[in-house]
């Protein structure tokens, strides 16, 4: 395998051959086509000249914006505008030699340029269109414009986090919009693996609602068979106790998690407290959650007076569950993330030398890997429709009617 934490040199790639067009924008349907670039497919991310808006999202360094590096790495970057008579037809032959095309316009967008699936399975009946919109293709709520803001919230995410007596609350990431991709990129993949035996690719329609949905777990059975609704806890749980963020006399903070009945002994040891294992509500997760006041005051009070690495030291000589609560500071200096090669190192065109998130995943045999970081905007423009015979002249014509 690579050596942890540097780029791979040539070997093989599991989706090596593979055409991806990424006609989508901000973050699931592009994060989505990043994870198959990772592993060898040409991505071609379609960009209006004006450039996908994620590329002013976030910090910036001297006008670039850092966190497009990463989310358009492995990607080439083709300007095109779809609206008009020639892009129309310039991505319909794009399609045609295409695996996949992805695309988050809403509703009957693709059907108004004549770009829509009856249009393009017919020239590529192999094509796999993955279609992510907010909502869905169909449905009372398909033409909404749809972010992954909107479903934290109508997903039951938002409702079940947060403080007890605060509001509902939305994470500070694209917590939705990251589900869908990676929920994306496999429904691309069952697509295609469905394709070796039928012959034909087939539409699949993402609704960023639906993947935070389903990982929420027993929140819809729950009403369903018994009318419960989960409250909000903030970071204590209903299923187990003690599990809390607890403040270091340093002033900094772990996180401790008793999921196994072993664990939640092993703390209560640790923190002085074994008397309360012998309590017969103690037996379970959700009977000690219902004293999690008991639990909590004896964990943080031990936490309380112990400097941070200490306690560390001390819960995992108890062979206790414990994790520091980092920042993305502490994440580059950390030596597991460092063994795993979570953070890779790649020297940009605009940048120079930049670090992210590596490949999510280790394969033994393909391990994927990340070759450049985001394009500059147009940057393979030329290069990508040469291929359909778009010379020099003709591009620059192109750009001077407004379609690349």
């Amino acid at each position: 395998m690579t050596a942890p934490g540097t780029l791979p040199g040539a070997g093989p790639d599991a989706l090596e051959g593979l055409r991806v067009l990424d006609a989508s924008t901000l973050f699931a349907g592009p994060l989505a086509a990043t994870l198959l670039g990772d592993h060898g497919a040409e991505v071609i991310k379609i960009e209006h000249p004006r450039g996908d808006p994620a590329r002013t999202h976030g910090v910036q360094r001297d006008g670039v914006g850092l966190w497009w590096k990463m989310l358009a790495r492995n990607k080439k970057s083709v300007t095109l505008v779809l609206s008009t008579p020639r892009g129309q037809e310039l991505f319909r032959e794009l399609a045609a030699d295409a695996d996949v095309v992805i695309e988050n316009f809403r509703p009957g967008t693709l059907e108004r340029w004549g770009l829509g699936w009856e249009e393009l399975s017919a020239r590529n009946p192999r094509l796999v269109l993955a279609r992510v919109t907010g909502f869905g293709q169909f449905g009372p709520y398909a033409s909404r414009p749809g972010f992954g803001t909107l479903a934290e919230a109508m997903s039951g995410f938002a409702a079940i986090t947060g403080e007890p007596d605060g509001p509902p609350t939305l994470p500070p990431f694209g917590l939705a919009d990251g589900v869908a991709a990676l929920t994306t990129a496999f429904g691309i993949m069952t697509a295609l693996r469905a394709r070796e035996t039928t012959g034909r690719g087939q539409v699949l329609d993402m609704a960023i609602i639906e993947p935070l949905l389903h990982l929420l777990g027993p929140q819809v059975i729950g009403y369903d068979q018994l009318g419960v609704l989960q409250p909000r806890t903030g970071n204590r749980s209903t299923n187990n106790a003690p599990r809390n963020t607890y403040r270091c006399a340093d002033g900094r903070w772990v996180a401790v998690s008793t999921s196994a009945q072993s664990i939640a002994e092993r703390v209560m040891r640790l923190v002085g407290a074994p008397e309360l294992i012998d309590e017969p509500w103690f037996a379970s997760g959700a009977s000690r959650a219902e004293h999690v006041e008991e639990l909590d005051a004896a964990v943080g009070a031990w936490i309380a007076a112990r400097d941070r690495d200490e306690v560390i030291e001390a819960f995992e000589k108890a062979e206790a569950a414990v994790a520091p609560i980092y920042t993305a500071a502490d994440v580059l200096a950390d030596p597991q993330y460092a063994a795993l090669g979570s953070i890779v190192r790649v020297d940009d065109e605009e940048l120079g030398p930049i670090r992210f998130q590596n490949v999510p995943f280790r394969l033994s045999e393909t391990p994927g890997r990340v070759r450049s970081a985001g394009p500059r905007l147009g940057r393979d423009t030329a290069e990508v429709l040469g291929r359909y015979g778009v010379d020099a002249d003709e591009l620059e014509r192109l750009r001077t009617e407004g379609v690349v």
